[in-house]
């Protein structure tokens, strides 16, 4: 903020430093008559010895009627000059104290106007604040701030005029940071009122560079926010969270250490200049003293050297929840000292969001472990308890028409017919099992776009008529779409392995709420008596796809009965 004008002060009148009024009045009281006295006993004892009566009259005359009321003029006079110098310090005094409270008010408007700029939440908030306080403050009828990007608030003081006139004077200041104040009178501004506007613009322009900052931030944090909830692969995670941190601070080199399961710090991600660098390596000695630190962490020369070449500063924030160590972040710049004026608060919260994202990322790797295990598992136990068995049952018919072969063609035929029949069964049962365990990219895709190369895929590999209908807006997050497909691909495993139908039409509506509606013509069933089952394509029963939707504040329902086809229908609120 520019200092305030300091106004000039009135210089003492020259009566005034010869000496105050009441010292006068004073001396002429006290002084003036002994010495009249005094003069007049002197005066009149001349004149006695003067020789005749004649020069006596004269000399009265001439004392009484010009010396007397001379002197008496002057002294009248000389007190009239120090009351009328009084009276000029008197009106200075008066213009001065009203030129420092104009002045005061107007600082204090200023205060005022920062105050309320600060607490402005956005741009367009800050923009018609800081017109409010150029009226304010400058006493201008209008006032238009307009800045680059087509933003621009307006206001308007005491005046019944709902826009500026061409009665009005103008006056329009140049903000530092782009942008122009735009101000109306209704007399032609003062050089006060000038320097005023120019001082008010410099403050505008802070004001306006806090609110973009604060925005900035705020875009830096959904964009790191964004790549928690869209990303789980470890590796693409850590690109896109310390992309957007290096571009925050301009850093040339990024890395990202995490702790494994010895506590060792081991390099997942880095890239500099030169590319991406493999994973695996440990981590430098400035590395582990962030680690060490509960603080962000600046280095310079050799010590950035070891963490980047070609680095010449590097900055280093740790990741840490209520568990503990999770890892470490650094960033490197070319130029030493290239951090040191960095937002140290903000990057402390994106690397706060960086540990969250990563115990996400750890959390769902995991659990495709456990549930790669239990599908093995569930695999394992479906071969032993239905192909296999089918397939030795199989086997042993052959061994028997191996023996009726010559001494009963006719049931040795038989026998065959029923073994191959079996066996073809048992191939569209590892079929339907190695379509329904086949890798979807659904991320890659989108739910609409795998739904539909899905239901085209089952109508084919089991020859069914199989038909996908969509309407309305579906904007579901990534973890309710896989939710919704996963259902949608245990319906259709179920269709294939019990309804025996002839066609199915699966349905995607989307409106308050996302409806997933499939539905067959087969031979249906009671829902009461199999809702626990676990199908043996998919593994998740009814009550399992139930419980899934339920969890995401969603409803599961199945409508069926023993000859009238099944309906199942899930829904599930729009994110």
């Amino acid at each position: 903020m520019q200092a305030p004008r300091t106004l000039p002060t009135p210089s003492a009148p020259p009566t005034l430093r010869r000496g105050r009024l009441s010292d006068r009045v004073r001396l002429v009281r006290n002084v003036l008559p002994p010495l009249i006295v005094l003069v007049v006993g002197l005066v009149e004892f001349l004149i006695s010895r003067l020789p005749s009566a004649q020069g006596e009259i004269w000399a009265h005359l001439l004392f009484y009627g010009l010396v007397g009321p001379a002197v008496t003029f002057y002294s009248v006079e000389w007190i009239a000059e120090g009351t009328r110098a009084r009276e000029r310090a008197e009106r200075e005094l008066r213009d001065l104290y009203q030129q420092l409270s104009v002045s005061h008010a107007r600082l204090q408007a200023v205060q005022e106007l920062m105050r309320d700029l600060g607490g402005a939440p956005d741009m367009g908030a800050v923009l018609e604040v800081a017109a409010r306080g150029a009226v304010r403050v400058t006493g201008a009828t209008h006032a238009t701030l307009s800045v680059p990007g087509g933003l621009s608030g307006s206001a308007r003081g005491d005046t019944l005029l709902s826009g500026p006139s061409a009665a009005l004077h103008p006056l329009t200041v140049r903000l530092p940071g782009g942008g122009d104040l735009a101000l109306h009178f209704d007399t032609p501004p003062s050089p006060d009122t000038r320097e005023l506007a120019l001082a008010l613009a410099s403050e505008v322009t802070t004001g306006i560079e806090a609110a973009r900052q604060r925005t900035l931030d705020l875009m830096t944090l959904y964009s790191v926010d964004q790549s928690i909830r869209a990303e789980r692969n470890m590796r693409r995670l850590l690109s896109r969270v310390t992309r957007t941190m290096a571009e925050r601070v301009g850093a040339d080199a990024r890395a990202a250490y995490l702790s494994d399961q010895d506590g060792v710090l081991r390099l997942e991600y880095a890239q500099d200049r030169l590319g991406e660098a493999p994973g695996g390596m440990p981590a430098p000695p400035f590395a582990a003293e962030v680690a060490a630190s509960t603080l962000p962490l600046i280095t310079d020369g050799v010590a950035a050297g070891e963490v980047f070449p070609e680095v010449s500063s590097v900055l280093g924030l740790s990741m840490r929840d209520e568990e503990g160590l999770v890892g470490v972040l650094v960033f490197g710049h070319r130029d030493t000292g290239a951090f040191d004026d960095a937002r140290l608060p903000l990057l402390a919260l994106m690397a706060g969001q960086a540990t969250l994202a990563v115990r996400n990322a750890r959390a769902y790797l995991y659990s495709e472990e456990l549930a790669i295990g239990d599908e093995r598992a569930r695999i394992a136990r479906e071969i032993h308890d239905g192909v296999a068995q089918s397939l030795a049952f199989a086997a042993l018919k052959l061994d028997v028409v191996a023996r009726q072969l010559h001494t009963d063609p006719v049931r040795a035929e038989s026998e065959v017919k029923d073994a191959s029949a079996l066996l073809r069964e048992q191939i569209r049962e590892v079929r339907r099992s190695i379509f329904a365990l086949r890798p979807i990219d659904l991320e890659r895709y989108g739910l609409l776009e795998t739904a539909r190369r899905y239901v085209m895929d089952f109508g084919e590999q089991n020859g069914v008529r199989a038909a996908l209908d969509v309407s309305g807006e579906i904007h579901l997050s990534p973890g309710d779409e896989a939710v919704i497909f996963r259902i949608l691909q245990e319906s259709l495993n179920n269709v294939a392995k019990h309804a025996r139908a002839r066609e199915v039409n699966v349905t995607l509506h989307g409106g308050a709420r996302v409806t997933l509606r499939v539905q067959d013509d087969g031979v249906g069933f009671d829902p009461e008596q199999i809702s626990g089952r676990v199908s043996s394509a998919g593994g998740l029963g009814l009550m399992q796809m139930r419980e899934r939707i339920d969890a995401r504040g969603g409803q599961y329902r199945v409508l069926s009965a023993p000859g009238h086809g099944t309906v199942i229908e899930a829904e599930m609120p729009q994110a």
